[in-house]
């Protein structure tokens, strides 16, 4: 059974984490659920080799996600890759490893997510060593910590980098505050404009930890997309096609936007508002979200 992820292999891999509304993590030392995780819907997959392993699966991890990315094309995993944090010892071989991978003609590595990120010259090392094989990966920095969050503009301005992520528990932890507190909502401002000033992917927001309650995980992540974030991580399959559903434009958004665009630049006001370029702007970015044409 094929193990790719949701879009065609021929897909830039760049462009496909960039594009993501939907990344789903899977436990890297769980090779059995790989295939699974590529059937989700989720837009991207992103094996763990972190938090969702213990410490003595670690090395067995790697070599699990490693050899479905290389494996041959029928069964080969497409999908991200969080390695552990750049100080845990762990780091320097899971990147040699991915390097390794990501070398090889079949790769199926779309690009790596670096967690705890703090130091942009840790991010820009990272680029480098993966632009060297002049094959596109993307780079996804973690944001977890309040140093992260204070030099998000600099992590997000590191030449190369994909879009960040937040990841608010881990927050939480650092600074002795609750997921209720301003501090994320400040944390989720800081990643939306840092991302918007460095001109790259709007970031994902941190993973809901409802599993059950799907109505739960929608709520989270339409605060997300109202905030200006472009998409979700999500921890479980059950997820996937709630955090869909809460980043797509509504029926009536649709419609606004395709009379804006239809009544053409000329227009002055439609229904009240003052059409100008930020409003069509605005218009164009729905329709795209839905898959659309906005031309």
């Amino acid at each position: 059974m094929s193990m790719s992820s949701a879009p065609s292999a021929g897909v830039d891999p760049v462009a496909q984490v960039a594009g993501a509304v939907t990344a789903l993590f899977v436990p890297g030392d769980r090779p059995d659920r790989y295939a699974k995780a590529a059937t989700s819907g989720a837009d991207v997959v992103v094996i763990d080799l972190e938090d969702a392993v213990a410490p003595p699966a670690k090395f067995g991890a790697r070599l699990a996600a490693t050899r479905a990315l290389g494996a041959p094309d029928d069964d080969r995993a497409r999908a991200l890759v969080r390695v552990n944090a750049a100080d845990s010892g762990l780091f320097a071989a899971e990147i040699e490893a991915l390097l390794a991978t990501a070398r090889l003609s079949r790769s199926g590595l779309l690009g790596v997510m670096l967690p705890k990120s703090e130091d942009p010259s840790v991010v820009a090392d990272v680029v480098t060593r993966f632009a060297a094989i002049e094959k596109p990966v993307a780079v996804v920095p973690l944001v977890e910590s309040a140093r992260g969050v204070l030099r998000a503009a600099e992590l997000a301005a590191v030449p190369g980098v994909t879009r960040l992520a937040l990841g608010a528990i881990d927050l939480t932890v650092d600074v002795g505050a609750d997921l209720e507190s301003p501090v994320v909502t400040h944390a989720m401002a800081h990643l939306v404009l840092a991302s918007r000033a460095a001109r790259i992917a709007a970031p994902l927001d941190s993973p809901s930890t409802a599993i059950t309650d799907l109505a739960l995980v929608g709520d989270a992540a339409r605060v997300a997309r109202s905030a200006g974030f472009g998409g979700k991580l999500c921890i479980h399959p059950r997820q996937v096609a709630a955090v869909r559903a809460a980043f797509a434009p509504t029926e009536e958004q649709l419609a606004w936007a395709r009379s804006v665009l239809a009544a053409g630049e000329a227009a002055v006001q439609i229904d009240g508002r003052m059409i100008d370029k930020p409003v069509i702007a605005a218009a164009r970015r729905i329709l795209r979200l839905a898959g659309t044409d906005a031309s």
